[in-house]
């Protein structure tokens, strides 16, 4: 398994399992059993193949993710010394007291003293860093967290919630002499895959500076990127939301699927390894993609071994820039009318 570049006392796996889908199962049509089976396997598989990093999240399942997680972790007989943990904070009123408390509700669900890392799920307009940080740290000081993260931030927000997270250090020691070296806010976990490239232009040059950690969700685009699906399918569950899944766009997807299939079998591989190996090329990110089955945890875990040649590389990248799906406003009456077709 390779890792990140980052400095943690865990080495953390460049290929996770994100459990959005553990207590969600059903809007994911994964079925009545996954939760109380197949969650557990793949968690247990997971550990078997060396996978450190498992992200969770209060507001996934209201709570049901973290504790399936916490229970899959401890039946598996995981040693918390062993595995980066995370979870995120749902920011309403994120104020310092409201941090402390959900971080501890959090380690309580999932059953651990410690959170390798917490993380302000999404920025919040009216409440600063700067009493988030506070709480940050002050759960850093108890051991209760390891490292502060935040997720959805720009660079500019990323940076002010670096430098609050110093001022409450600073603040928390009575001169500057003893503070020691502060803490750092270590990742910021973000939308990135072939068809959501944005944290190429600040965010990963910053975490290759300063060796933070960019966390990819959604590294597959949903399944798109398996370049299995065809604009005469009609996509259920949370896709049928997704207007890359819009028969126009499927049929504008259609090259980049060609080069995704064209490389994977160069390789040996999927088309969905492909797009994984392709995030996971810088050593300061690390994919969360999701699984419906231990076979496909297995599928996304083998990606970490694939190694891309620079032309591979640069194919996909011309591929995807090509690639220009109709979405926000104009393909919102289309998406409407998917979903009521339902």
């Amino acid at each position: 398994m390779r890792h990140a570049h980052v400095d943690t006392a865990v080495p953390v796996s460049q290929i996770g399992l994100g459990t959005w889908q553990f207590g969600s199962g059903r809007e994911w049509g994964y079925g009545p059993d996954y939760d109380d089976h197949e969650a557990a396997a793949i968690v247990r598989r997971a550990l078997e193949l060396g996978v450190t990093l498992f992200d969770t999240a209060e507001i996934y399942g209201r709570g049901a993710s973290e504790r399936i997680l916490g229970s899959a972790l401890r039946d598996a007989g995981a040693d918390p010394d062993a595995i980066f943990l995370a979870s995120k904070l749902f920011p309403l009123l994120p104020v310092a007291p409201v941090v402390e408390q959900r971080a501890i509700a959090s380690a309580r669900r999932l059953g651990v003293r410690r959170l390798d890392l917490y993380q302000v799920h999404q920025p919040n307009p009216a409440v600063s860093d700067a009493t988030t940080m506070r709480g940050m740290h002050a759960l850093i000081q108890l051991g209760v967290v390891g490292h502060a993260g935040v997720s959805n931030y720009s660079l500019r927000r990323w940076q002010q919630a670096d430098a609050a997270l110093a001022v409450a250090h600073r603040q928390a020691h009575d001169t500057a002499s003893l503070a020691g070296p502060a803490p750092v806010v270590l990742a910021n976990q973000v939308q990135y895959s072939l068809v959501h490239r944005g944290p190429e232009d600040e965010l990963l040059p910053f975490a290759r500076r300063e060796k933070r950690l960019v966390i990819a969700y959604s590294p597959l685009a949903q399944g798109l990127l398996s370049a299995r699906h065809t604009s005469g399918e009609r996509v259920g569950g949370v896709r049928s939301a997704n207007p890359l899944f819009l028969p126009e766009n499927l049929d504008a997807a259609r090259p980049l699927f060609a080069t995704l299939r064209e490389i994977a079998d160069a390789h040996d591989a999927t088309p969905a390894q492909v797009a994984l190996a392709w995030v996971i090329r810088d050593p300061q990110v690390a994919a969360i993609p999701g699984a419906s089955s231990v076979e496909q945890l297995e599928s996304n875990v083998a990606a970490a071994e694939l190694r891309l040649r620079d032309d591979e590389v640069a194919a996909l990248t011309r591929a995807a820039l090509d690639f220009r799906p109709v979405t926000g406003w104009r393909s919102a009456p289309k998406v409407l009318r998917s979903l009521a077709g339902r």
